[in-house]
């Protein structure tokens, strides 16, 4: 079974996001990170860069491959996690404190709670 927080919300491509007012946290799930395998490499989205929910944000780099990771939320690229360029494997170690990126949102995407996410990670 899937690790979830409740207090996130989830992208069906297993992305999480923390909404605080119009500030996102963007991260990858504990089902997600799970499947990859040990992460050894972020490429960040840069800064200030214009993102669309459902569109590829950034790519990780596993020991298996390179995944594109896809924005859960549209808006901007405010900042980014600078700590999981030398630390990509805190990702592997608790994916939901390893957060990616901060997005200014202008546009939620089709997100779900931490029950519905639980429910398509079975």
């Amino acid at each position: 079974m899937a690790i979830v927080k409740e207090n996130l919300l989830y992208a069906s491509t297993h992305e999480w996001c923390d909404i605080q007012g119009n500030t996102a946290k963007v991260g990858i799930s504990d089902y997600r990170q799970d499947g990859l395998g040990e992460i050894v490499f972020v490429n960040f989205p840069e800064v200030g860069a214009e993102v669309k929910a459902g569109e590829k944000l950034c790519e990780l780099e596993s020991l298996k491959a390179v995944t594109e990771i896809m924005s859960p939320v549209s808006g901007k690229v405010i900042a980014v996690n600078s700590e999981l360029e030398d630390a990509p494997n805190a990702i592997n170690e608790d994916a939901y404190a390893a957060w990616l990126c901060e997005i200014e949102v202008t546009e939620k995407g089709d997100l779900m709670d931490a029950a519905a996410y639980e429910a398509i990670c079975e």
